[in-house]
């Protein structure tokens, strides 16, 4: 469980990040459309776990590779945006999320499912007078 501090700090660089992909580090995604989905906080706000979904959908190994290899130069442009706000900018992991195409498995297992209606009682022929 995050404290309010961690989820405080996560916010604001989930929001940073964000602002940064769409801004200033266009060129480590190659025009992808990228969500920073979740950011998770170490209890010591040393590292940040980023989570990252991209649109299209094709290459996000490639792009999440990407975006690992120029993580210096991520870390210093939220470096130059938090600046204020934190003494240390945390170090930057980024993962992978997959939630949305975990959901569409989810979706799809329970479309499949053969749910059988339950059987109808006559109520009548239950009361005896």
């Amino acid at each position: 469980m995050e404290s309010k501090r961690q989820q405080k700090v996560g916010r604001q660089i989930q929001k940073d990040l964000g602002e940064l992909f769409q801004r200033e580090a266009r060129h480590v995604i190659n025009g992808a459309f990228v969500t920073v989905t979740a950011v998770r906080m170490t209890p010591d706000l040393g590292i940040a776990r980023v989570y990252l979904s991209f649109l299209p959908d094709k290459n996000r190994k490639f792009l999440i590779e990407a975006v690992q290899e120029n993580t210096r130069f991520i870390r210093t442009k939220l470096g130059e945006r938090v600046r204020h706000q934190l003494r240390i900018v945390p170090e930057l992991q980024f993962y992978l999320d997959d939630t949305a195409e975990y959901a569409a498995k989810m979706e799809a297992l329970f479309a499949d499912l053969v749910i059988p209606p339950a059987p109808e009682e006559d109520e009548e022929d239950n009361h005896t007078p």
